[in-house]
């Protein structure tokens, strides 16, 4: 009797052969979410994907994920990968340009030039793969689709976070961030053609937000609020004779903008963003929920802020890691597909 030759293993899924060259292969797509400095991690899941031999043929993104999605499209996200390690907290800081009476406090014209020296004058249509951020429209609170045009202003649209950056107008339109609408753009991608959609949710971590918690005042006085938190730190700052309450007018900005740790005063920019932070995830639930996509890489960020932008280094690990995670599932999907 002549037993049958065994069955060779499986060949790993990571192969480094495209899986669109062994024939046919859905289209595919990678919607990016928005998450401000979390959004770092986006560079981590495209590495590992594109390691991989996926490569999606439409790219959509909402804020800074509309920033690495174009940059990873125009062969850029080396340089800006580069540039999101080399970060401290003090340039972060230099990359901020203050704004008065002008619908935000930061103007961002340092952020564009940066976008402009790395991506130029180029045109979304341009491109050699379909792209399309997300803006919102402010009046009419419409999901603007941008599509054609220049890529840089369209970023620019895309990240304007309300009351922190000033809105952008284009095509008579005045334009702010397009997480307000569609944090995860995974329905963009299925109207590009995308049979298959990736998307990279940077709200995943989220274990023990968004219920319910019942709240009685403590007996006593409240010694919280931030003008009592605020005359104890001057007065202990006069008391060891710190200059503090003579501090210059840059410093009583950075007070006002970023708040004091020791102090535990939030500052300006943390409410808005935590706020902003808080009805993006629930926005993000109730989208994905309607219109799943067909996986979704979720990064463990719960502990990187969202304007820790000088956390990089963490933050792309994380995005690698996570889509390391789901590599099988991905190219199982992609298979049953073919």
């Amino acid at each position: 009797m002549t037993l049958p030759e065994p069955i060779p293993d499986r060949a790993p899924r990571a192969s480094p052969d495209p899986v669109w060259s062994k024939g046919f292969t859905p289209r595919i797509g990678l919607a990016l979410g928005g998450g401000a400095a979390r959004g770092w991690a986006h560079i981590g899941a495209i590495r590992v994907l594109e390691e991989a031999g996926i490569r999606p043929d439409v790219v959509t993104g909402t804020s800074i994920g509309a920033v690495i999605g174009a940059a990873a499209i125009a062969g850029k996200l080396d340089p800006l990968e580069d540039f999101a390690r080399s970060l401290t907290r003090r340039n972060v800081m230099g990359l901020i340009d203050p704004v008065f009476g002008s619908g935000g406090l930061i103007g961002g014209r340092r952020l564009v030039k940066l976008l402009k020296r790395d991506l130029g004058d180029v045109r979304i249509e341009d491109l050699d793969r379909a792209f399309l951020c997300v803006s919102t429209e402010l009046g009419t609170g419409h999901e603007i689709w941008l599509r054609s045009g220049a890529l840089v202003p369209a970023l620019r649209a895309s990240f304007a976070l309300p009351g922190v950056f000033q809105p952008v107008q284009i095509g008579g339109r005045w334009l702010v961030d397009g997480a307000l609408v569609n944090p995860v753009p995974v329905s963009a991608c299925r109207a590009l053609g995308a049979r298959v959609v990736i998307a990279v949710n940077l709200h995943s971590d989220i274990f023990g937000r968004g219920t319910t918690v019942v709240h009685a005042m403590p007996p006593g006085p409240v010694d919280a609020l931030p003008e009592a938190a605020e005359a104890a730190r001057a007065a202990a700052a006069a008391a060891d004779g710190d200059p503090g309450l003579f501090q210059s007018l840059r410093e009583r900005l950075r007070l006002q903008f970023f708040g004091d740790d020791e102090a535990q005063l939030p500052g300006l920019m943390g409410v808005m963003m935590e706020s902003y932070n808080i009805m993006q995830d629930r926005l993000t639930r109730s989208r994905m929920a309607g219109d799943p996509p067909d996986y979704a890489i979720g990064p463990r960020l719960g502990d990187v802020g969202l304007f820790d932008f000088h956390r990089a280094a963490e933050a792309i690990e994380y995005g690698a890691e996570a889509t390391r995670r789901g590599l099988d599932d991905i190219f199982h999907l992609i298979e049953t597909l073919r």
